[in-house]
């Protein structure tokens, strides 16, 4: 009897030693923010807070293989988005989870900035669509960077059984809605040792809707887009180009003097954005950004006739400071023609932010 009990005593001093040499290291990091903000469009101006908690882990196989994940909490401490990943050495890297962006996050309004993006003036901005249905329920592969011409090259890849962008639990699936079934993107990032860095990216999902009444087509959606940039001392240019084709066709003109609303309204977005972004030191940058938004129906009605295309146009200017683990940073933000009605009243924003880290 005492041999067996030493016998299971071993076993399972083997088994926890086991498992202690396989397990990860997780932590834990976090912001908060105070924001002063005006906006035009609500007539409103206040004094907003936000905080939010990421948690991360990683580790490594027995073959060499690392995996990681995170999950971020938002303001609520509620599920904000969260990603796991396995990188297999020359094979690349597999990655999957729910609101985390996908690929496009490396290729949508990729142009210089000191604060945010100029879609953050708005909802509107078919550059900061490009791809979004992609980054729930499907994966994407990472292939390690290779050389191509001299340069540095990396490319990206996804796909998504069920191009919705409806986010699934373990073990679920999506409901297949009726009007979206498979969709892919790739993309594809050239660096130089020059300061150059070029990047290309397309998204396309299968529409399955139905033609309805007064409809002339449904197309299958295609997103594309882009960039260059080139930073040269303490200065940095780009220019960005996307593409947005919702693949749907409408009863009937869009007017002029309307909103359109991405991914409701037929037709197709074109979105032009120039950025200059200048380092004054290690801690300060300001930067300019000038976008150009076009809405053109595609004239999807029987009769024909011509509806002029509406151009949305963005302007930003925003400072960035940072001290340690605060940084103070601003913009100033307008717009002309929002949701590219061509009668709309100027929208404007102005914001304030204080960051602390930890």
């Amino acid at each position: 009897m005492n041999n067996l009990k030493k016998l299971g005593v071993t076993a399972l001093a083997g088994s926890l030693a086991a498992v202690s040499a396989q397990a990860g290291e997780m932590s834990v990091s976090g912001s908060a923010n105070f924001t002063y903000k005006t906006n035009s469009a609500s007539e409103g101006k206040g004094i907003g807070t936000d905080k939010g908690l990421t948690v991360s882990g990683s580790g490594e196989l027995d073959n060499g293989w690392t995996f990681s994940m995170y999950t971020y909490l938002s303001d609520t401490m509620t599920l904000s988005s969260h990603a796991t990943s396995l990188t297999m050495g020359s094979l690349g890297t597999i990655t999957a989870g729910q609101g985390w962006g996908g690929n496009s996050t490396g290729f949508d309004e990729e142009v210089p900035q000191a604060y945010e993006q100029v879609s953050d003036l708005s909802a509107a901005g078919s550059s900061n669509s490009v791809g979004t249905f992609t980054d729930n329920g499907g994966l994407t592969w990472a292939l390690p960077s290779f050389e191509l011409g001299g340069a540095s090259a990396s490319l990206v890849l996804g796909w998504s059984p069920n191009g919705d962008d409806a986010g699934t639990n373990n073990g679920s699936v999506g409901t297949r809605s009726g009007n979206w079934a498979n969709a892919q993107d790739a993309g594809l990032t050239i660096s130089t040792d020059m300061g150059l860095t070029l990047g290309v990216y397309g998204a396309t999902r299968e529409n399955t809707t139905p033609i309805s009444a007064g409809q002339d087509a449904v197309n299958d959606e295609f997103n594309g887009v882009w960039y260059a940039t080139y930073a040269m001392g303490n200065v940095s240019v780009g220019i960005s180009q996307s593409y947005l084709d919702y693949g749907a066709g409408t009863a009937a003109n869009e007017s002029t003097t309307t909103a359109k609303a991405i991914r409701t309204a037929g037709g197709i977005y074109e979105e032009r954005q120039m950025s200059i972004a200048f380092n004054v030191n290690d801690n300060l940058s300001i930067s300019y950004t000038d976008a150009s938004d076009t809405y053109d129906s595609q004239d999807h009605n029987s009769s024909g006739t011509a509806t002029a295309d509406v151009d949305q146009d963005s302007e930003a200017i925003q400072v960035a400071y940072s001290m340690g683990g605060m940084s103070i940073k601003a913009y100033q933000m307008e717009r002309d023609n929002p949701g590219n009605d061509s009668d709309a009243k100027k929208h404007s924003a102005t914001e304030i932010s204080i960051g602390l880290a930890f």
